[in-house]
């Protein structure tokens, strides 16, 4: 029996690798429960039919990610059947967002695919028992996070008011939305989990449901066909490796962009030093971010062949030419280690949310293909089976015996985040939960104009960029969630201020 350092993203899901931990599971196992947990119990924030990459690195073994992302939809069809079904819907939320959502906007899930190879190839608990926690949550009801409401807020009626089911699950009798920490309970989603924990995998992509979501898409418009699910699989890749001092660490690889990113930003400040930040450093953190983030946009978000565009990037980082040209969310994320060595870092999303539910499944679908900001081609993206763009990049480090499991939701502030973490626990060897509490800055290209975000609490270098200052630390910045096993066999865990957050650590 494994014991276990579990940081995910509420207190009831670190219950559920908890359960699973004291069942015999290992890091895998638990970051599995865990995953499953949020993606079934933070309406609008995730979903089980959306996207995960999961990062694993057994000791004494290669470190493996496994490509768990959406991909293009369409298999089957002529090219002009595969551009309806969408709907434009503009949101205050986030300071004003234009979004796709609708059949037409969803894109291949590839979250369970990648959960059941995990499981699989490194898990030794049973299946069933990684589902059990999820299960008796969503019957039982589970309470509406504080972050799923404050979205809802904006999306409630517009985006998850499309479906009969998913209506009903986040409203009250009257038609009002249910407040903060009101039970939910979404019609059908238990009896469909309980047949996945049966069943597999498979009956989602193969069986009864893989019929009744491809069906449902193709009525409203939408692109997805059975064939895209029959033929769907998670694919196996060998990480990006980037160094830092004496630690190795293993994250997402193209043709997500999130890895890449990270990796640059952190090898163009791996001659940081010292114990805090001052304002030498925090310009080279900042003009780090500035050249990276501005390479994303102009050269791998559009780019056919993400894998050689992301050579150039970290080659120019390791070089210091990235630099030098510089003179002028929803996501869910679990870490885990255990004892043994082992760590695993999952991070997963349903974009915006399409609001779509096939009836009789309680399964909210994703809306990534709709997700313009990061899919800048939005429904024209690319031949059927394709992977989408994706910002997330869990990650798995080693140094020696010491294993470090870390990710972050957050949009485009997931590599921000995280470069600023690894930094501070890595670098600067602050303890765990003041590496994550530290106050980040991230530079916004999300608009016309690039600006400089930050949080209170630096001594911010001269810069010719505009600068917003927030009063206090902000669910912006994204939601840091580490575990580590030290060298010493200690274990350790911390969740994010800034997000609502759950914590355990089990010892077997």
């Amino acid at each position: 029996m494994s014991s276990v350092a579990v940081a995910t993203s509420s207190q009831l899901a670190a219950d559920a690798a908890q359960e699973v931990a004291a069942d015999g599971g290992n890091a895998v196992d638990c970051a599995l429960a865990a995953s499953l947990l949020t993606m079934n119990t933070e309406p609008g924030v995730c979903a089980l039919a959306g996207s995960a990459f999961i990062t694993i690195w057994p000791a004494g073994n290669d470190p493996v990610t496994i490509d768990g992302n959406v991909s293009v939809p369409g298999k089957g069809l002529a090219d002009d059947e595969r551009r309806g079904g969408a709907v434009s819907v503009s949101m205050e939320y986030g300071g004003g967002v234009e979004t796709l959502v609708g059949t037409g906007s969803v894109a291949v899930p590839g979250s369970l695919a990648a959960l059941q190879h995990a499981w699989k190839r490194y898990g030794s608990a049973h299946w069933g028992s990684i589902f059990a926690p999820s299960i008796r949550a969503v019957r039982d009801g589970f309470p509406l996070p504080s972050a799923c409401r404050y979205y809802l807020g904006y999306s409630g009626d517009s985006v998850f008011g499309r479906s009969v089911d998913g209506h009903t699950a986040l409203h009250r009798a009257d038609g009002t939305l249910c407040d903060s920490g009101e039970a939910i309970r979404i019609p059908h989603l238990a009896d469909t989990l309980t047949a996945i924990a049966a069943e597999g995998a498979e009956l989602f992509y193969q069986g009864e449901l893989a019929d009744r979501i491809s069906d449902h898409c193709r009525a409203g418009g939408g692109a997805m066909t059975k064939l895209d699910l029959t033929s769907y699989q998670a694919i196996e890749r060998r990480p990006l490796m980037a160094d830092m001092g004496n630690w190795r660490i293993a994250t997402n690889p193209p043709p997500a962009v999130g890895g890449a990113v990270l990796a640059a930003m952190l090898m163009a400040c791996r001659d940081i030093e010292g114990t805090a930040w001052n304002r030498e450093q925090l310009h080279k953190l900042i003009e780090s971010q500035r050249a990276c983030l501005d390479f994303r946009k102009r050269n791998l978000d559009l780019a056919e062949d993400v894998g050689a565009e992301a050579a150039k990037l970290i080659a120019a980082a390791t070089s210091g030419r990235l630099l030098s040209r510089w003179s002028s969310a929803s996501t869910v994320h679990t870490s885990v280690v255990d004892d043994n060595g082992m760590g695993c870092a999952i991070t997963a999303s349903s974009g915006y949310g399409s609001g779509e539910m096939p009836a009789g499944t309680g399964l909210w679908l994703n809306n990534c293909l709709g997700e313009i900001e990061l899919n800048r081609r939005g429904l024209d993206a690319g031949p059927p089976g394709a992977r989408l763009p994706s910002n997330m990049a869990p990650c798995v480090a080693r140094n020696g015996d010491a294993v470090l499991a870390a990710g972050s939701p957050g949009a485009d502030r997931i590599t921000t985040a995280l470069q600023q973490f690894l930094i501070n626990h890595l670098q600067f060897q602050m303890p765990l939960q003041k590496a994550i509490a530290h106050p980040r800055v991230h530079i916004d290209t999300s608009g016309m104009d690039v600006r400089l975000m930050a949080e209170p609490g630096f001594d911010l270098p001269v810069t010719d960029l505009p600068v917003h200052e927030y009063e206090e630390l902000v669910m912006y910045f994204g939601g840091v969630g580490a575990a580590v096993l030290s060298d010493d066999n200690e274990l350790a865990c911390a969740a994010d201020p800034r997000r609502e957050g759950g914590t355990c650590i089990y010892r077997g």
